[in-house]
Order: C-alpha cells, then sequence, then structure tokens
C-alpha cells in the first residue's frame, strides 16, 4: 500500500486534506517544503494544483515531471514575495533549529489570507507528556532521549555542510501557536489525525485533572485581564485554554494545523506588546 493511501500515515491525511479543497486550490501555486520523496507535490499535481517543491536535500526527489529545487528555509526559499498561494510543511517544522525564522519566510513567500498547513510529531499528546515526564523523551521504552548520535538524521560535508536534524525541535500545540502568531498567522483549524491508543488508555485518568487545573488558571489570569481593562488578552487566554483541553489535541498522534496568513510580519512586531516599559522610556 502507498503511504499516501495508508491511514496510519501522515500522508493520508494530508493526500485527504488537498482532494477536500480541490475546488478551493485548483490553478494555485502551493509550496511543498519540505518535499522529500515528493508524494505530496505529485498530489497537489493530481488535483490541479501548481506543485513548487523545495528540500534541503532535493537529490531524494523522485516525481517525474516536476522539479524540486534546492533551498534552505532558515536561509530564504527562492520565490517573490506574496507569490503563492499555499504551503505544506509536512514533518518540517520539528527539524528547524530556527523556526521562527522559518515561520516568518512562509509568512514572506504567501499571499494575504494564504494558507499554512503544518503536520508535526504531536508533543502536546498524552503519551508525549507522559514519556517526557520520565526521560524527556518522545517515546519512552522505544527510543533513547535527543542526543548527538541519534539526532543526526543526514548530512553532507562535501557542499555547504548540509545538516538534517532529527526530532530535535519538537514542539506542542501551544508553541506552535505562539511562533506561527508571532510570524503573521492565527490557527484557521486544527485537523485530525490518526488517534494514540495509549492516549486513548491514558484520557480518562488524566483529563479531569488537566480540565480542572487549566480551568482555574484561566479564571485567575481572566480576573487580572479584566482588571486591567485588556479584551485582547481576555480573548487570547480563552483561545489558548480551549486548545490546551482539546481532546484532538491531547490524543492524535500528530498535529495538522491549517493557518491563515493574517499579517506581513513587519506588522506584527507593531501589535506586540511587552510586560515591560518599552526601552528609552522612564
Amino acid at each position: 500500500m502507498k503511504y499516501e493511501d495508508d491511514p496510519g500515515s501522515i500522508k493520508f491525511h494530508v493526500k485527504k486534506f488537498l482532494l477536500g479543497n480541490k475546488e478551493r486550490f485548483t490553478g494555485k501555486k502551493i509550496v511543498d517544503f519540505p518535499a522529500g520523496n515528493g508524494i505530496t507535490s505529485g498530489v497537489i499535481h493530481d488535483i490541479g494544483a501548481i506543485p513548487l517543491p523545495f528540500d534541503l536535500f532535493p537529490e531524494y526527489f523522485s516525481v517525474e515531471g516536476i522539479e524540486c529545487l534546492p533551498a534552505d528555509a532558515e536561509h530564504g526559499i527562492p520565490l517573490l514575495e506574496g507569490s503563492t498561494d499555499a504551503l505544506i510543511c509536512q514533518e518540517g517544522i520539528e527539524h528547524f533549529q530556527d523556526q521562527l525564522t522559518v515561520l516568518k519566510e512562509f509568512n514572506r513567500v504567501l499571499k494575504p489570507k494564504g494558507s499554512l498547513l503544518i503536520t508535526t510529531p504531536n508533543y502536546s499528546n498524552l503519551r508525549a507528556k507522559f514519556s517526557y515526564l520520565f526521560s524527556e523523551n518522545e517515546r519512552f521504552l522505544t527510543i533513547m532521549p535527543p542526543n548527538e548520535k541519534d539526532s543526526i538524521w543526514m548530512k553532507t560535508v562535501n557542499d555547504n555542510n548540509r545538516v538534517y536534524f532529527g526530532h530535535i525541535f519538537l514542539m506542542g500545540i501551544l508553541k506552535l501557536r505562539l511562533l506561527a502568531k508571532l510570524s503573521g498567522f492565527r490557527i484557521r483549524k486544527i485537523h485530525a489525525t490518526r488517534v494514540s491508543s495509549t492516549c486513548i488508555v491514558l484520557f480518562p485518568f488524566l483529563y479531569p485533572w488537566i480540565f480542572v487545573i487549566n480551568w482555574l488558571a484561566l479564571k485567575k489570569n481572566l480576573r487580572k485581564a479584566r482588571a486591567c481593562g485588556d479584551p485582547e488578552k481576555v480573548k487570547m487566554y480563552r483561545e489558548i485554554y480551549k486548545l490546551v483541553i482539546n481532546p484532538r489535541c491531547l490524543t492524535d498522534k500528530h498535529l495538522m494545523v491549517e493557518f491563515e496568513k493574517e499579517a506581513e510580519v513587519s506588522e506584527v512586531a507593531m501589535r506586540l506588546t511587552s510586560r515591560s516599559r518599552e526601552f528609552g522610556l522612564t
């Protein structure tokens, strides 16, 4: 069975997303980064969209009739500003050492209201939380925690010393939301992926605690935000709380989050507020 037709593969869910949005994406330019062997680029082509595949190791791309170009998102994707309609980052964000820079680059190449689909191993699910408690590891009893031997998945020493890191930079839904927000994106939808059986077993025991503890924290911080007359902070806290208790975020094996570009990166800095006085002010 092909990966894109196997419900156990994240590629199946990405294909399902693309097929479900065929009319929306027909004739549109969609960046596939990292493109890997090209399975998703092939699906993009099949639905009538225009695939633009890039990868740190384009030599592994194997789809006839489609060219994959070399790119390192941390140093820039060779595309003009606002030149693409959508971007798919499938199982890639956890490998980038400067994720904020990468997300800002994704923002740069996307048109206003453009779509960004990110999939990544779910570091927010109950299995990951449980595993981290015991070994600071994504899967206890299965693999060792991140280290300098197992976490370097691929490298070259003959041209620019390309290094493909393993799961060193895993993140959960809250950090992903924050970095995306700082890069001009908002969450449009969290899509379902395959459910973890371990998470289902843990769910009835841990979910009540998660719900109550975070509800108490929410109430406390809502009082402070209202006392300061800050409705935007109230709205933000409620959004964060919904993510913390979201059963999908707590049980799915992978996060699959669709973002929408709501602002240019230059506009984001103007909106930021600080808990301290700005530098230079007395």
